[in-house]
């Protein structure tokens, strides 16, 4: 969001080009010191009340206040209110995607199937053994059978 900000402002050659000559501008000009007046501090300290000398820019207005503090708290209320709290419930809340609770579910299902059935949890016998061929103790020779 703020770089988006940044890119509606002026390009940075630009700027340099602006800093350069409000530089150059600067050393040209000399200061002249005088007693002021008592109308003119008065004046002076009227016109520095209006503009706040303390204000530090957030980054994404550098000249303007108002559109600075209205700019970041748009993108905090963005990125932290949307992107993370209703992120966050949303994948805390959305559908089960990989079906975890759906194979659960069918475990207890089959879990009390059986036991209505009077089987066994799980059976030995998977397979039936009558369909699965071994073989011999002829054909395995001198093969070590680890179970």
């Amino acid at each position: 969001m703020a770089s988006l900000i940044k890119l509606r402002q002026m390009s940075l050659l630009q700027r340099c080009a602006l800093n350069h000559v409000y530089k150059t501008h600067l050393k040209n000009a000399r200061n002249i010191s005088t007693s002021k007046k008592n109308s003119d501090t008065a004046a002076a300290a009227c016109e520095t009340s209006k503009e706040d000398k303390n204000w530090v820019s957030y980054g994404f207005h550098y000249d303007n206040k108002t559109d600075d503090t209205n700019v970041h708290n748009a993108s905090y209320f963005f990125s932290v209110t949307l992107c993370i709290v209703f992120g966050g419930f949303f994948w805390t809340y959305a559908p089960d995607a990989h079906l975890r609770d759906w194979a659960q579910r069918e475990a207890f299902l089959e879990l009390r199937r059986r036991e209505q059935a009077g089987l066994p949890p799980i059976d030995p016998n998977y397979v039936p053994p009558s369909t699965v061929c071994l073989p011999s103790d002829e054909e395995l020779k001198d093969i070590e059978i680890i179970i």
